[in-house]
């Protein structure tokens, strides 16, 4: 029995997931002619309230596409030092949209909206980059799963709209926010210009995100979703895999926060660890006191079939997800109480 919790991607479509694909009903959405897909774009963005979505074959291209939509070439955002647009898309601010970032030294992946005040580039001083983009992530991923406050989120968007920046939320992890804060995803749709969702995370989809937006600013993704390379024929073979997830999988990710927070309470009961940062949905980060090594711990959970994944600088990452069944979580636990490093 492999498992693997280095991430909540990991995870593969269950017997009714894929009926469902099979039954879809496609057609080519290059032309927008697949009824599979639409119907996923519009049950996206009613449920955040948005005039429109598009579907995207990852979050990545997702997020590059609402930065592109947002800026101009020499434009300068703000994000958070470990904010994945920034970290984890391959420099694709620079390359996609010739964009600079400011960085913000947040807690936990998250910014203030004094923060954001403070990063914001003097608009009539011509020698630095026009500030015109807020990024924000929620949850936040190297912030160990963190959630933001909705009231932090409205002073960031008070902020934005003084200052006539637009805000883009980069919400891979959202759904894990929303289900662990008990919101509503209208409560999201109302404060940015445009969010992206995953539906290949937490939602066990094997493909796919969703970007919401405006009518105007959908119609403009739709073209640079064509540049990027992102236009797809029958996908709603893939699109019906996030439609069931979202009837079916939404509900049940407090399960993955339950285990989350458990296994984040037996670690910190071990000799062997020094800090086990706070766990609010699936994603715990912990770290290894400094004579032990990190890379040695990783093997020897491995040998024991349990896959987690390091972050560097001594901290390492276990997520939890809907392949990770009871069973295994009772093994995982049990195994952290009686190893020996």
């Amino acid at each position: 029995m492999e498992i693997n919790l280095v991430s909540d991607t990991v995870t593969k479509p269950g017997h009714e997931m894929l009926q469902h694909m099979f039954r879809a009903k496609v057609g080519d959405d290059v032309y927008k002619h697949d009824p599979t897909v639409n119907e996923l774009e519009e049950t996206v963005a009613n449920l955040f309230g948005m005039e429109a979505a598009l579907f995207f074959p990852s979050g990545t291209m997702a997020n590059q596409a609402a930065i592109k939509l947002h800026t101009q070439p020499g434009d300068e955002l703000i994000c958070d030092k470990w904010a994945h647009v920034y970290n984890y898309e391959g420099g694709g601010i620079a390359f996609n949209s010739g964009v600079s970032a400011k960085l913000i030294d947040g807690i936990r992946g998250m910014v203030t909206a004094k923060q954001v005040q403070d990063a914001i580039n003097p608009p009539d001083f011509y020698h630095s980059p026009l500030t015109t983009l807020v990024c924000v992530e929620n949850t936040t991923n190297k912030g160990g799963g963190a959630c933001y406050s909705l009231q932090t989120l409205k002073e960031i968007k008070e902020v934005c709209t003084s200052n006539n920046l637009k805000y883009h939320l980069d919400g891979a992890r959202l759904w894990n926010a929303l289900v662990a804060k008990k919101q509503h995803p209208k409560q999201f749709g109302e404060l940015f210009n445009t969010i992206s969702v995953c539906l290949s995370k937490g939602l066990g989809a094997p493909v796919g995100s969703v970007l919401a937006g405006s009518k105007a600013d959908i119609n403009r993704a739709l073209r640079i979703r064509k540049v990027l390379g992102g236009g797809m024929r029958q996908a709603g073979y893939l699109a019906a895999a996030g439609l069931y997830a979202l009837k079916n999988n939404v509900g049940r990710l407090d399960e993955d926060h339950r285990r989350a927070k458990q296994l984040g309470e037996v670690l910190q009961q071990m000799p062997w660890i020094d800090v086990v940062e706070p766990v609010e949905t699936n994603i715990l980060i912990f770290s290894l006191r400094p004579q032990y090594n990190e890379q040695a711990f990783i093997e020897l959970l491995k040998r024991r079939n349990i896959f987690i994944s390091g972050l560097g600088k001594g901290k390492l990452r276990i997520v939890t997800h809907l392949d990770y069944k009871e069973v295994m979580h009772q093994y995982v636990l049990e195994t952290l109480t009686k190893i020996n490093i």
